[in-house]
């Protein structure tokens, strides 16, 4: 699959993929190694999602080479797991299990040449954002604290801290 990074947190796929799947729209790094945790979106030919739940979790393994990747395991999908989605148009709204109460939107596009695109986008700190990644730092046994970053509209980087 060819796939183009466009900006962070915005990936777009040629009419030439044979499979339409957006590898990472946003990702999960942690304070503990590289590896992160990618979210992919599934879509058909004509940039529509490819079922009822097209987000999909899985670990790009940084430790082990820039191309490794591993599904995730049944104990982790409690912590970056998905605990719901819903698709609605041409958007899906997505509820990670680290995060139940905040949803996160991810809208596809398709371009006049076929091309399609994807972009998260959240509440961060009270203003919509375009959620580019979240920080995990994690302390013995438990999470000490989440960072969600995006971009604002007029551009500005946005950052909020949850605290457990």
């Amino acid at each position: 699959m060819r796939a183009t990074v466009v900006l962070l947190g915005l990936l777009v796929v040629t009419a030439a993929d044979a499979d339409r799947t957006i590898p990472s729209v946003i990702f999960v790094s942690k304070s503990e190694n590289r590896n992160q945790v990618r979210y992919s979106v599934q879509l058909d030919d004509r940039c529509g999602f490819a079922s009822r739940a097209p987000v999909r979790a899985y670990w790009q393994m940084l430790e082990k080479g820039p191309t490794a990747v591993e599904p995730l395991l049944d104990r982790e999908e409690s912590a970056y797991g998905i605990a719901r989605q819903q698709v609605v148009g041409t958007s899906v709204v997505v509820w990670l299990r680290a995060l139940p109460a905040r949803q996160i939107m991810i809208r596809v596009t398709r371009a006049a040449d076929g091309t399609c695109s994807a972009a998260a986008e959240a509440t961060i700190a009270g203003q919509q954002a375009r959620l580019e990644s979240i920080y995990v730092a994690l302390a013995f046994l438990h999470v000490d604290h989440m960072t969600l970053q995006g971009v604002l509209a007029d551009g500005r980087n946005v950052s909020e801290r949850i605290d457990p």
